[in-house]
């Protein structure tokens, strides 16, 4: 995988967490916050109140298909990616609010060999959902569940430096990479690589066991996910919901609508013609913070026209990308760096 591939791919494991991790927002029961327009989502949520232990929240999520499934091999979309990753589960590492990396279910990491060995240490007693210890066994079968000729995972290519994970003793996981990954443990915060407990040497998805905040309750593949607090989430304090429910209302103007009739708390993807009006409803609140995603236009250098120089050259002054800014994503995007 190249470099350019890689950073992609991370990039997407990020998508709609801008720089607040689905995991925070749904913890402290807020909204995830509003990315950039060139970034993958903008929640929305009705004016907020100092946190408070419990409730019942309703998210308007802008995907949802009946093809949708627990399964961490998929996760093709912000439904699950935030319903079943985020809300339901944990990775050996997360990403904070800042964009850092953070042991989640590891408690801390390291490398050796320039970078070719990572070693986690697990946090002690940390129960799956059942009550079942989280052991090196399960973090092994979990990665592996995503390795090999025969994984149906899209985030295959993501492990395919890994030549060797193996666990040393019941708290330790040694992964041995072919080539030196200063960034492994960004790697191991994508959404895909969610623990799972291991059932008879192989990672069981099916049960819907996890480690996260919430237990999942319901499940209607296409229409919502409504899932119940965990009360021996290993995070003290967390969740402050008591429930939350995930409803997939994939047209623009149902979920708007939802918004302002207060059928949902939050959604996800508004209108950027129409923050505007919903900025001025005093019950409704937007938060704005700096996102992951990026428009680009790539030029094939290894042939004609942009093989020349000079071409692509032209081709950088002549776009105007401040007024795509502006007048495209309405003010709620940047100016990146030509590479």
């Amino acid at each position: 995988m190249s470099e350019s591939e890689y950073k992609l791919r991370i990039a997407q494991s990020l998508i709609g967490r801008g720089k607040v991790s689905r995991r925070d927002f749904i913890h402290l029961g807020l909204a995830a916050g509003l990315t950039v327009a060139a970034s993958d989502q903008i929640f929305v949520t009705v004016a907020r109140a100092q946190p408070q232990q419990g409730g019942f929240a309703k998210l308007g999520m802008a995907h949802g298909a009946t093809t949708d499934s627990i399964d961490p091999a998929g996760y093709p979309d912000t439904f699950t990616q935030t319903a079943f990753s985020g809300a339901m589960s944990n990775g050996l590492t997360e990403v904070d609010a800042k964009g850092d990396i953070h042991p989640d279910l590891a408690e801390s990491f390291e490398s050796s060999n320039a970078a070719k060995t990572w070693v986690f240490k697990l946090r002690k007693g940390v129960t799956f959902h059942n009550g079942k210890n989280v052991t090196a066994e399960d973090v092994v079968t979990s990665m592996r569940y995503h390795m090999g000729a025969d994984t149906k995972s899209a985030a295959k290519s993501l492990l395919e430096s890994v030549s060797d994970i193996k666990a040393d003793g019941p708290e330790t996981v040694v992964f041995t990479l072919n080539s030196g990954n200063a960034d492994f443990p960004y790697i191991m915060s994508d959404y895909h690589f969610v623990i799972m407990p291991s059932v008879d040497g192989k990672a069981d998805w099916g049960s819907g066991t996890r480690t996260g905040a919430f237990v999942l309750e319901n499940f209607q593949p296409g229409v919502s996910a409504k899932l119940k607090r965990n009360p021996n989430y290993f995070k003290n304090g967390k969740p402050y919901l008591d429930e939350v429910e995930f409803i997939a209302i994939t047209d623009l103007a149902a979920r708007m609508a939802a918004l302002s009739t207060g059928e949902v708390d939050y959604i996800g993807r508004a209108d950027l013609k129409t923050l505007g009006m919903l900025k001025r409803n005093p019950k409704i609140e937007i938060i704005e913070v700096t996102g992951y995603g990026h428009y680009t236009l790539p030029m094939n250098v290894t042939m004609a026209p942009f093989d020349n120089p000079d071409v692509r050259m032209a081709m950088k002054w002549a776009i105007n990308r401040q007024e795509i800014a502006d007048k495209i994503f309405l003010g709620h995007a940047t100016v990146a760096n030509d590479n």
